[in-house]
């Protein structure tokens, strides 16, 4: 877009030397793919939750996120999704990346190193004034909330 500045993410390796860094897989892809950096093959039984190091570490601007999203395909194929999600990934963070991942499916699952487990998409960050008060504004809506408009 005319005139926007381009954000500017840093990363570093951590131990995933071998591992291609985050990239957009299609011209069109909102996030990056992200890669499993775990040491040794890691079966995750159904129920279980694990934590999946990425290998890398990233230097946000001040006012952006990255927000870690599941892969679509690992969920609907495996029941792989991750906890927290979207996983919030703050400016001022540079420790490793990891992830919470859970299996919902009806059978094990083997993460082997380098595979694609997740997405990192970036955002920016509104920080705004906030204000205590008495009393808000009304809304046709108002306090309605999970399925106050139905089925």
């Amino acid at each position: 877009m005319v005139g926007e500045e381009i954000m500017k993410v840093m990363i570093k390796r951590i131990h995933s030397f071998d591992l291609p860094l985050p990239h957009y897989m299609t011209s069109g892809s909102a996030g990056l793919d992200i890669y499993a950096a775990n040491v040794e093959d890691l079966t995750i039984r159904i129920g279980a939750r694990v934590l999946v190091p990425t290998g890398i570490a990233i230097a946000l601007p001040d006012d952006c996120e990255a927000q870690i999203r599941p892969r679509s395909g690992l969920a609907l194929k495996h029941g792989l999704t991750l906890l927290n999600t979207p996983g919030t990934i703050d400016s001022d963070y540079r420790g490793e990346i990891k992830l919470i991942v859970i299996n919902l499916g009806d059978k094990e699952y083997t993460l082997t190193r380098g595979e694609r487990i997740a997405q990192m998409v970036f955002a920016r960050v509104v920080k705004p004034d906030i204000f205590e008060v008495e009393i808000l504004d009304e809304t046709n809506r108002g306090a309605g909330g999970f399925g106050h408009t139905g089925v």
